[in-house]
């Protein structure tokens, strides 16, 4: 009985000191919960999106048309906002003109039903005040770790500048905000296709030319998706070196760079015994390129011996080209066999290079400069044990056997070649 009373009052004063200290803390590393993927579609409601050229449509009717396909499609934990440019001033004086830019969409979870009606009552009006519409979209998406997308979707070229579209770009980029644009151009226009190239360089963007209904409504897509792929992990940015000796030492992780036309870029990875090493590359397509081109990623030891590749090719259909590896040191390797004399393991990790090429070439008046976007993935994990297979010996041993093997198969043949000629001769 003392016993219980003593236990009694000894919780009663745990419970009265919890009340009184408040809620236990949270541990320190307890990661916070993942930022949803943040997409705001840029439209452009300039004058000139009236002009009927594509799939004989006006242009404003078909970007409708994509972006409500976008929105019904659209995954549930997406944030999506919409913002237009020249679509409400219907006057000729520039200054007004170029402020003209709104945003008829917050940046959250969707209201399909609101988006759309909203987008639908858009009607080509005014100027192309295309950098402050993109300075605007960038304070629409706010910040924050993770990667956030602007999709640009224009006929022209800027019409408002300053600011430059693309001085817009290189400022947001400059900043580290984690964002990229992508851009979509309407027109076969050589001005506007170089302005949205140097847009979507800028940040790590792509560029795209769509000249279909069919062709804008799948790359929004493809782009909304890849915003929910990609945004959780920002790329740590780095440069790969020309060789492996002054190569950058990766862990794993998620890496941006950039890779000039048939360059060669170095990064080691250490690994150790017991230990799996799998890693991807991606090189964005933003700008034009001849065709018949590849990625090459491979995996090679510090003298220089190629350990294993991964390579990708196209001609001309992908905006993206991907190249993927998995390696491990395995313990029946025929080189640490013969070269192994002690019992004792091997704790050192082993320095891999990675090496990524590329074979693509520009197109005339295409700048060469800054290089392709590259997206480099790494992973170290624990190797998986190969299966095990029927073991028929190597050397003499193995050279042996496949010498009787094929001593019976060559008598049994000719038991088999007499036994029938024997028989079509008596019948």
């Amino acid at each position: 009985m003392i016993n219980f009373r003593r236990s009694t009052a000894v919780l009663l004063g745990l419970l009265a000191t919890t009340a009184l200290a408040g809620p236990a803390p949270a541990w320190a590393d307890e990661e916070p919960a993942p930022e949803p993927p943040r997409v705001e579609l840029v439209l452009d409601v300039s004058g000139s999106m009236r002009a009927a050229d594509i799939d004989g449509r006006s242009r404003i009717s078909v970007a409708q048309q994509a972006f409500n396909d976008v929105v019904d499609a659209l995954p549930e934990e997406t944030q999506l906002g919409i913002r237009v440019l020249g679509a409400t001033y219907r006057g000729k004086d520039k200054k007004v003109g170029c402020q003209d830019t709104q945003q008829i969409v917050p940046v959250g979870p969707v209201d399909r039903t609101a988006a759309k009606a909203a987008v639908a009552t858009l009607r080509p009006t005014g100027f192309t005040p295309v950098g402050l519409a993109l300075r605007s979209a960038a304070q629409d998406l706010g910040s924050g770790a993770t990667t956030r997308r602007i999709v640009l979707i224009t006929d022209g070229e800027d019409t408002c500048a300053p600011p430059d579209p693309c001085e817009v770009a290189r400022e947001l980029a400059a900043q580290g905000t984690s964002l990229v644009v992508d851009t979509l151009g309407l027109a076969p226009d050589e001005k506007v296709r170089r302005q949205l190239l140097c847009i979507a360089s800028a940040t790590g963007g792509t560029y795209t030319a769509a000249q279909s209904a069919e062709e804008l409504t799948g790359r929004i897509k493809q782009l909304v998706e890849r915003a929910g792929d990609t945004h959780t992990r920002a790329p740590t940015v780095v440069g790969g070196a020309n060789a492996c000796d002054s190569a950058p030492l990766l862990a794993p992780g998620v890496y941006a760079d950039r890779e000039a036309f048939s360059e060669h870029r170095y990064y080691r990875v250490p690994v150790r015994p017991g230990q799996e090493l799998r890693a991807s590359v991606s090189i964005a397509l933003d700008r034009p390129v001849n065709r018949d081109y590849g990625v090459l990623l491979r995996a090679t030891a510090a003298d220089g011996r190629e350990l294993v590749r991964g390579a990708d090719a196209g001609s001309g259909r992908a905006d993206v080209l991907s190249a993927g590896l998995r390696w491990s040191a395995t313990a029946d390797d025929e080189d640490a066999a013969e070269t192994a004399e002690s019992s004792a393991p091997v704790v050192e990790p082993t320095t891999v290079c990675l090496v990524v090429s590329n074979s693509f070439a520009p197109r005339p008046g295409t700048a060469a400069t800054p290089g392709m976007p590259v997206e480099l993935t790494i992973d170290v994990v624990a190797a998986a044990p190969a299966p095990d297979g029927p073991d028929l010996g190597r050397g003499w041993v193995l050279l042996a056997l496949l010498t009787v093997a094929g001593l019976i198969t060559g008598l049994l043949a000719g038991l088999l070649t007499r036994w029938w000629v024997a028989t079509w001769r008596e019948n």
